[in-house]
């Protein structure tokens, strides 16, 4: 307990009392003042509100705003917030050429930049909002890292757009790519459709890699019960942000930390639910992430073992047929968690922000029937999850599939090798392959790229040409966006030596993602002897001989184990929490 029986706080163990308390610290203090402050406020927990925001796309431009309101909560429960803003790369943005470099790296800037700052200014604790892809699990991976009491505010979703009669996402305007290269459609409904797609504020409008994530958020414990369920735009957002500025100075006066909350068991939560929606690979990459920051191993293997048993629940695009919205119009997270756990598909003692657990946070929660957005249990769109893991020769550490919705699950074909997604692209687009083929871009991975691109302007286009019967393999990512046989995070990547670097053209290629294997036809004798062959050969140059990618390619590690560039909370020797 950090409060006296007057109700003032006591500073003995927290951080700011470094920077706050003494007389040496009189030097520290004026800056306080000359902020506006006053010594009530300097005696105060100084608590981090930390915000993605920026005008990059509109998934950040509404984060200030709650931002501020979490400040107001923080302030009503007796707390100096000090907030602060970090970097977001904006997938949507980012598509398609060289700025998808920088998508993941992204990430570990967004942990280190808050990490950062929390440790120069000796923060307290931290709220964090974040609003596109890489933000969220950035976020809460230095919530773990650093250990002080935490929670997660998600930015919200964007509202569907309309274009003929019908709800659209940003997905609709990349297969439009794909419809207008192959005839399909007119550049004049090109045009149209792109003004009307993203109506304003807030993250891409299905289970994609932003709404995953948010899912998870709740789902592991971090934020509060159905704040992730309201679009962006929606005013009524803000007193979720209040209210998680006050529960965060309750978790200070509880001593209630992350990695409390974050178990191995609230990890396997986290990995059933982004199976049960339907969610984005990008998860199999973000929670191994996650769990590296706290100690956890949780690895590709271990999230895909959960979700082969979960069933698949929630009927979102891009599987199913509803945008965001509607799941939080069906009673959101809460809603699914009732269903899993009454099922005995999740932990219920598991730790949460409001200080309560799982299972006490469902208390009077029922199972709504009349609506159809969110299945029950007993009557799944599927009795497996929505994403499967691929183990075989051409991935022996594992590969990645999205498999909600698709029906072609099963292939056998010659590979169309490609280094890189662009080459493979421009062959798409002028259709220079063939229905069959195995479209296999490499050369992609986390270190190979660097930065372990997303492929969705090419798989969106094989798509929006109507072409079902083909595959896309690659050691790169997909967005959570993408649908089609599409295998991502093959691994080891091709900058490694692994199977997927031997590769050569009409090479058959055998996928099952309900066997969950995906072989390289080839007598293991040739591969060795491609092997040999490839190890004498001049390495392949990076165009990244300096910055942040380089320093990226240099440490980063390899995908099953979430593409981490530290050592993480297995080797620390001191927690900042505890400084």
């Amino acid at each position: 307990m950090h409060r006296k029986p007057d109700g003032s706080w006591d500073k003995t163990r927290l951080p700011s009392r470094h920077v706050t308390e003494g007389p040496s610290r009189a030097p520290h203090r004026s800056y306080y003042y000359a902020m506006g402050l006053g010594s009530r406020e300097i005696e105060q927990p100084f608590v981090g509100v930390a915000s993605c925001w920026n005008e990059a796309a509109p998934c950040n431009t509404a984060l200030m705003r709650q931002a501020h309101a979490a400040a107001t909560g923080v302030k009503t429960g007796g707390g100096t917030p000090r907030e602060f803003c970090t970097i977001t790369v904006t997938d949507g943005i980012a598509m398609g050429h060289e700025g998808m470099r920088s998508s993941l790296v992204s990430r570990e800037v967004i942990a280190d930049s808050v990490e950062l700052t929390i440790r120069g200014h000796s923060y307290d604790a931290l709220i964090g909002v974040a609003g596109c892809d890489k933000s969220l699990p950035g976020m809460m991976m230095a919530m773990l890292r650093l250990n002080v009491p935490s929670v997660f505010i998600y930015g919200g979703s964007i509202l569907p757009g309309r274009w003929g009669n019908r709800d659209v996402t940003v997905q609709d305007v990349f297969e439009g790519v794909g419809k207008y290269s192959a005839g399909q459609m007119s550049l004049e409904d090109l045009s149209d459709l792109e003004q009307h797609a993203c109506p304003g504020e807030g993250a891409c409008g299905g289970q994609y890699t932003a709404n995953t994530m948010a899912c998870v958020s709740e789902a592991i414990g971090l934020a509060l019960p159905l704040s992730s369920a309201l679009p962006a735009p929606y005013l009524d957002r803000d007193q979720y942000a209040v209210a998680s500025g006050e529960a965060v100075m309750r978790l200070i006066e509880a001593n209630i930390r992350p990695r409390d909350i974050c178990t191995r068991e609230a990890f396997e939560n986290a990995a059933v639910v982004v199976a049960a929606t339907g969610g984005s690979t990008n998860g199999g990459l973000h929670l191994p992430a996650m769990a590296h920051e706290a100690g956890i191993s949780f690895t590709l293997h271990d999230v895909c073992e959960i979700m082969r048993k979960t069933p698949y629940l929630a009927d979102l695009m891009p599987g199913g047929r509803y945008p965001a919205k509607k799941m939080g119009e069906a009673g959101g997270m809460p809603m699914l968690l009732r269903t899993l756990f009454d099922a005995g598909l999740i932990h219920g003692d598991c730790m949460t922000v409001t200080g309560k657990t799982i299972r006490e946070n469902l208390e009077g929660v029922a199972f709504d029937e009349t609506q159809d957005v969110i299945r029950p249990v007993s009557h799944p769109l599927s009795p497996t999850g929505g994403v499967v893991g691929l183990w075989g020769s051409l991935a022996p550490d594992g590969a990645i599939v999205k498999v909600a919705g698709l029906k072609h699950r099963k292939h056998r074909g010659p590979a169309r090798v490609f280094d890189g997604e662009q080459a493979c692209f421009e062959a798409v687009e002028a259709r220079n392959y063939r229905e069959g083929d195995v479209l296999v871009i490499r050369y992609e991975g986390p270190k190979g790229g660097p930065g372990m691109r997303e492929m969705l302007s090419t798989t969106a286009a094989i798509y929006g040409q109507g072409v079902e019967n083909i595959a896309l393999i690659t050691d790169g990512r997909f967005s959570g966006a993408t649908r089609g046989l599409c295998i991502g995070h093959v691994g080891p990547e091709a900058a490694d030596g692994g199977p997927i670097a031997l590769v050569k053209d009409g090479d058959i290629i055998a996928i099952d993602a309900d066997a969950g294997t995906i072989e390289l036809e080839v007598d293991p004798v040739e591969l060795e002897n491609r092997a040999r062959k490839l190890a004498k050969e001049d390495p392949r140059v990076s165009n990244y001989a300096s910055g942040a990618l380089w320093k990226f390619a240099r440490s980063v590690g390899p995908a099953h184990l979430g593409a981490v560039t530290h050592p993480g909370g297995a080797a620390e020797r001191h927690v900042y929490a505890d400084i």
